[in-house]
């Protein structure tokens, strides 16, 4: 591979926590999926339906790559649980604005975080993985956009 073991042990524990929150943001989307109500419900429904699909999307890409690299990844929801840095919210009665507030808010965190992976990725030259989370960092941008202007709207 050509990265050192401490670059490989780096990357993958980055990437280990990277999973973690990406799972939590998938859940919490799909939950507020399942959950929305009101007045603009198909739109919002669809809206979190479709940006779930894109967070799953990236999970395999995120573990595959640690292993790749020769380190490991997730095993377990309690893996995800010590490694997650975004909260779970197990509440019933927010209002719609209030799940796609808490959704832009979790996203643009995860845009953070992925900018912090993409630095230790490129410290330790790993050129592959940091251009996979420069397309992971455009399309967390890209939620975060949308839902801020559906909450704007709300």
């Amino acid at each position: 591979m050509g990265l050192s073991e401490h670059a490989v042990s780096e990357i993958s524990e980055t990437l280990r926590h990277l999973l973690a929150d990406v799972f939590c943001l998938y859940m919490k989307t799909k939950n507020f999926h399942w959950h929305m109500t009101g007045r603009h419900f198909r739109d919002y429904h669809l809206l979190l339906d479709e940006q779930a699909q894109q967070i799953y999307a990236i999970t395999d890409d995120i573990a595959e790559r640690a292993r790749k690299l020769g380190g490991t990844s997730l095993r377990s929801i309690g893996d995800i649980t010590r490694h997650q840095r975004l909260h779970d919210n197990d509440r019933g009665d927010l209002t719609a604005r209030e799940m796609l507030a808490e959704l832009r808010d979790d996203n643009a965190l995860l845009t953070s975080l992925l900018r912090d992976a993409h630095s230790v990725c490129e410290e330790n030259e790993d050129v592959a993985t940091t251009s996979l989370i420069e397309v992971w960092i455009d399309e967390a941008e890209r939620r975060t956009w949308f839902l801020r202007e559906s909450v704007e709207q709300a």
